[in-house]
């Protein structure tokens, strides 16, 4: 498969951007959960399928996972879980558009069909993180299935909220840009 520049630059910003919210915490957003923190380090992952693709999505989330080897030293529950969220979120998001249907969008507005799609896209792409990892934590007996539900919940709820509200609201801007420019 031969990528094209804006696929390799765009993999390049949302690595550099992962790589940035891992080594400073800003990754690590304040919760009032029992969790204390959501992280956002999925979202760059998200973007990276939504915008550019499931191959672009799984190489920044292949990265993602490589630098979560710091916090749980297993691979077998920290990357395959990150690999699948780009493939997720690009199957959501181009689903998204297509059941919502084209739309006049005005110049100079923002568009509800590319911020829904982009929200959806978060929130699955989220959904995919929490339940792909917690469920191999369990199945390598890291964690048992009551903790892995309380970690659901008080972690994953704040984290698919945040990552919707964040793609969305990128997506109603850089969606139209994106839907131009394959026509």
């Amino acid at each position: 498969m031969k990528f094209t520049t804006r696929q390799i630059t765009v993999a390049g910003l949302l690595s550099a951007l992962t790589v940035v919210l891992g080594v400073t915490g800003m990754g690590l957003l304040p919760v009032p959960t029992p969790a204390i923190f959501a992280t956002i380090m999925h979202i760059p992952v998200i973007l990276g399928g939504v915008l550019e693709g499931p191959m672009i999505g799984g190489f920044v989330g292949l990265l993602f996972g490589l630098f979560t080897l710091t916090a749980v030293p297993d691979p077998r529950i920290v990357i395959p879980a990150r690999l699948v969220i780009g493939l997720v979120s690009y199957l959501v998001y181009r689903t998204s558009l297509r059941f919502l249907g084209r739309q006049a969008d005005s110049q100079g507005k923002l568009s509800v069909r590319f911020a829904t799609a982009g929200a959806l896209a978060g929130l699955f792409g989220t959904v995919t993180n929490t339940v792909g990892t917690l469920t191999l934590a369990v199945i390598f007996d890291y964690i048992n299935v009551p903790v892995a539900l309380g970690i659901a919940a008080s972690n994953g709820i704040p984290e698919a909220i945040i990552a919707a509200l964040i793609v969305g609201a990128l997506m109603s801007v850089l969606g139209p840009m994106y839907d131009r420019r394959s026509r």
